[in-house]
C-alpha cells in the first residue's frame, strides 16, 4: 500500500504543469513594481503576482482615513532631479520624468487614493508583467543542483495553478493586523474596519490601544466630536522630530497631545496591553479592569461580582466605562503561505513582526529568497527609512544590482576617474545624492583606490551600497578592493536622536569645522580603510556604529541648509583629510609650478602627473594672464623688469627660447606660480 501511495505521489507530482520564470516577484505594491521595473529594464525573465486586480492594493485600503504621511515637495529651488528626491518621499525610481509624484498631486501630504492611481500608471507605462488575481496560497522548495541556488520555488495560487522560478522577490509588505488577545478583546474593534465617519463617535467616550500612526490619526478624525479619548500602550510616545525615524509619530496626526497636555480630557498612559480584560455592563458600557482580578471568577457571571481596579483605587485612571474600544497595533508578515522548507522565521525582540534577513536583504534560511519593501525592515529598524518608500526604491535597487553580479555576472556599475577629481566627487555625491540621505547609515557610496605607476586612479563602486554587507564587496560586486577604500555615508549624531531626547536645545548645531565631529544634524562622515574589513570587524563594530573602527574617519561639519559647498568650512577641510590619507597632494597646480615640481621633487603631484607631463593643461592669454594677475596668483612680470627699454613682453620671449634650447616641452603658461590653497 505504501508503495502504491508513493508511485501515485510521484505520478501526481509528474503530470504538474509548472509556469518557469527566473525571477517570480509576489506582491505588486511599491517595492514589487519597483523590483519589476529594474528587472525589466535589464531584459530578465520575470513575473509579479498580485492577488487584487489592481496594483497598491493596500493603499485602496489604508490609511483608513486616506491622509498620507509621506511628504510630497513640490518646490525646493533647484532643478536637480537626483536631489529633488530627496524631498519627494512617494516617487518610484523610473526614466520616465511622467512618474513623479509631483504630477499626480500638489498636496504636502497626498490622498491614499492618489498612490493608487499613481502605482497604476507606473505598471501600465512601463508595461510590466503584473499578473493580477493571483493570490499564492503555498511556496515551497524543490531541490536541484542545476538551479541557481541549488533548488527551485515552486508556488501555488487560489486555483491550484503552479509556478516554478529560480529567485524568489517577497514584496508582499506586511499586512496581517496585530491582534492581542486578552478576556474581552472580543469587545475590540479593529483599525481595519472601525468607522471613519466623525458622526458615528459623537458623544462617546473612546479607548484606543496603541501608539503609533494609525491610533494617532484615527484619534485626530474623532478628536471634535468626541466626549474623550484616552490612549494606552506599552511604550511611551516617541516624536518623529526627536528619533528622526518617520515611522514614529508625525506633526500632523498629534493633536491629542495638544488636548493631553493642555488638559482639555483626554490623556495617555501606559501599560502592558496583555494585563487588560474588558468588561461590558448591561448598558453596552465598557469596563477596563485587570486580568488578574479575574482569576478563578467567571466573567459571564456579571461585572457586580467582579473587583475592578477602582474598588480598591477609587482614583484608578481608567474607571470610566467606555462606549468603544478600538485596536490600531500595526500589522506583520504573513508566514502562513511558506512551507517549513523555506525556513521563513520571525525576528526576535521588536522586529518579530518582520522575517529574519540578512544585510543583503537576503533570507537566513534560503539562498535566493529576497525580502523586499516594508517586510525588509529588519535591517534598519527605527534607524533609517527603509520600511518606506523613499527607502526601500533604493534597497530594492540594490538588491537587482547583487542578482545582476551573482546570475548575471554583472559587476555592480562604477565610475572611473582620476584621483584628482576625488574631493570634487565626493562634494558632489554629498550634496546630491538622494539614496545617500534617505537611507543614511545603511547605504553609501564605496570608493576604492587603485594603483597606477605613477599616481592613483579611483573607481566609485557600490553607489548605495548596503554597509551591512561590506565584507562581502568584493564578491557581491564583482569589484577589488586591493589599496584600500574610502566610504561615504550620511549620519546623524550619535547621542542626538532618541524618545527623551531634547532636540531644540540651545547651541544644538554646530558650526565650526574643527567641531565637525560633534555635530547632530545629518551630515556626511567619511570612512577611510587601508583594507577591507573583514566579517568578525562587522560583527564586533562599536554598538550603534554602522562601521567597524576605521584607520581614518573625517565628519563634515553640518549644515544649516543641507548645502556642502562651502570652501573653508566643508571642502578645504575634505581635501586635506584625503590627502593625509593617500599621502599626496590633490590641489590643482599652474604649469609652472608642475614645471618646477619637475625638477625640484621626486614625486610629483597627482595633478602634474595626469594634466601637464601628459601636454593637457589650460592654453594661456593675455586676459587670463591680467586676470590671475588682479586675483594675487601672479607675479606682475612686467612690474620687475628693471631694462626700461626692453619691450615688455621680451622677458617671455627669452624664456620660452631658452626652455626651447633646452628641448623641454611645456604648456603654454608658463608664469604661473603656485595656486593658493583653496
Amino acid at each position: 500500500l505504501a508503495l502504491i501511495l508513493c508511485i501515485g505521489s510521484l505520478c501526481t507530482e509528474s503530470s504538474t504543469t509548472f509556469l518557469y520564470h527566473d525571477y517570480c516577484i509576489i506582491g505588486a505594491g511599491p517595492s514589487g513594481l519597483q523590483a519589476a521595473y529594474f528587472l525589466q529594464r535589464a531584459g530578465r525573465d520575470y513575473v509579479v503576482f498580485e492577488r487584487s486586480h489592481a496594483p497598491g492594493s493596500f493603499f485602496a485600503l489604508y490609511p483608513r482615513h486616506r491622509k498620507l504621511i509621506s511628504i510630497n515637495k513640490q518646490y525646493t529651488g533647484k532643478s536637480n532631479s537626483e536631489f529633488n528626491l530627496r524631498h519627494d518621499w512617494n516617487s518610484l525610481l523610473s526614466h520616465d520624468r511622467r512618474l513623479l509624484f509631483r504630477r499626480y498631486s500638489r498636496d504636502f501630504f497626498p490622498d491614499a487614493d492618489t498612490m493608487v492611481r499613481y502605482l497604476e500608471d507606473f505598471a501600465s507605462l512601463l508595461k510590466l508583467q503584473v499578473q493580477y488575481n493571483t493570490a499564492i496560497v503555498h511556496v515551497m522548495l524543490e531541490k536541484n543542483e542545476q538551479a541557481w541556488n541549488g533548488h527551485y520555488f515552486l508556488l501555488t495560487d487560489q486555483d491550484k495553478k503552479s509556478y516554478k522560478c529560480s529567485s524568489l522577490l517577497v514584496a508582499t509588505g506586511t499586512w496581517v493586523p496585530n491582534v492581542v488577545n486578552f478576556p474581552g478583546s472580543e469587545y475590540v474593534e479593529g483599525y481595519e474596519t472601525v468607522s471613519i465617519n466623525p458622526e458615528d463617535f459623537a458623544g462617546q467616550t473612546v479607548l484606543i490601544l496603541g501608539r503609533g500612526n494609525s491610533a494617532f490619526e484615527t484619534a485626530e478624525n474623532i478628536l471634535g466630536v468626541t466626549n474623550f479619548i484616552h490612549m494606552v500602550s506599552r511604550s511611551r510616545v516617541r516624536l518623529s522630530w526627536a528619533t528622526h525615524y518617520v515611522g514614529d509619530l508625525r506633526a500632523i496626526n498629534n493633536g491629542l497631545l495638544d488636548t493631553y497636555q493642555l488638559k482639555s480630557l483626554d490623556g495617555l498612559l501606559e501599560g502592558d496591553l496583555e494585563d487588560l480584560a474588558i468588561i461590558k455592563d448591561k448598558k453596552g458600557k465598557l469596563h477596563i479592569t485587570l486580568r488578574f482580578y479575574l482569576e478563578n471568577r467567571n466573567i459571564s457571571a456579571g461585572i457586580d461580582s467582579i473587583t475592578l481596579p477602582q474598588d480598591e483605587l477609587d482614583n484608578f485612571a481608567t474607571r470610566a466605562p467606555y462606549d468603544r474600544v478600538i485596536r490600531c497595533l500595526g500589522w506583520k508578515f504573513d508566514f502562513s503561505i511558506y512551507n517549513r522548507s523555506l525556513r521563513m522565521m520571525p525576528g526576535k525582540g521588536n522586529i518579530r513582526k518582520y522575517p529574519q534577513i540578512k544585510p543583503s536583504y537576503e533570507s537566513r534560511g534560503t539562498r535566493g529568497l529576497f525580502v523586499l519593501g516594508t517586510a525588509s525592515h529588519s535591517v534598519d529598524f527605527r534607524k533609517s527609512a527603509g520600511g518606506f518608500i523613499h527607502g526601500f526604491r533604493y534597497t530594492t535597487r540594490a538588491v537587482h544590482r547583487l542578482l545582476e553580479n551573482r546570475h548575471h555576472g554583472v559587476p555592480w556599475p562604477s565610475t572611473v576617474y582620476p584621483i584628482t577629481q576625488l574631493t570634487n566627487s565626493i562634494v558632489k555625491r554629498v550634496n546630491e545624492a538622494s539614496g545617500l540621505y534617505q537611507m543614511f547609515s545603511v547605504l553609501a557610496d564605496i570608493i576604492l583606490l587603485r594603483e597606477h605607476p605613477k599616481t592613483h586612479t579611483t573607481a566609485t563602486t557600490g553607489a548605495k551600497y548596503p554597509v551591512g554587507v561590506l565584507a562581502e564587496l568584493e564578491m557581491q560586486t564583482g569589484r577589488k578592493a586591493p589599496n584600500g577604500l574610502f566610504i561615504i555615508i550620511m549620519e546623524y549624531g550619535r547621542n542626538f536622536s532618541g524618545a527623551d531626547k531634547d532636540v531644540f536645545y540651545y547651541n544644538r548645531a554646530v558650526g565650526e569645522a574643527q567641531h565637525a565631529w560633534q555635530s547632530n544634524f545629518l551630515h556626511p562622515v567619511i570612512y577611510y580603510y587601508k583594507r577591507l574589513p573583514t566579517e568578525r570587524e562587522m560583527r564586533l563594530r562599536p554598538p550603534d556604529w554602522p562601521l567597524p573602527r576605521p584607520d581614518a574617519i573625517h565628519h563634515i561639519v553640518e549644515d544649516f541648509l543641507t548645502d556642502w559647498t562651502a570652501p573653508n568650512a566643508h571642502i578645504l577641510p575634505l581635501r586635506r583629510f584625503l590627502e593625509n590619507c593617500l599621502g599626496t597632494d590633490l590641489r590643482n597646480f599652474f604649469a609652472e609650478s608642475c614645471f618646477l615640481f619637475a625638477f625640484t621633487r621626486q614625486k610629483l603631484p597627482p595633478f602634474c602627473w595626469q594634466g601637464y607631463m601628459r601636454m593637457q593643461g589650460l592654453v594661456g592669454s593675455e586676459g587670463l594672464r591680467h586676470h590671475a594677475v588682479q586675483a594675487g596668483l601672479l607675479q606682475d612680470y612686467t612690474l620687475t623688469d628693471s631694462s626700461g627699454d626692453r619691450p615688455p613682453h621680451s622677458h617671455n620671449r627669452a624664456q620660452d627660447q631658452l626652455l626651447r634650447d633646452q628641448v623641454i616641452s611645456i604648456r603654454p603658461l608658463q608664469h604661473l606660480v603656485n595656486a593658493k590653497d583653496e
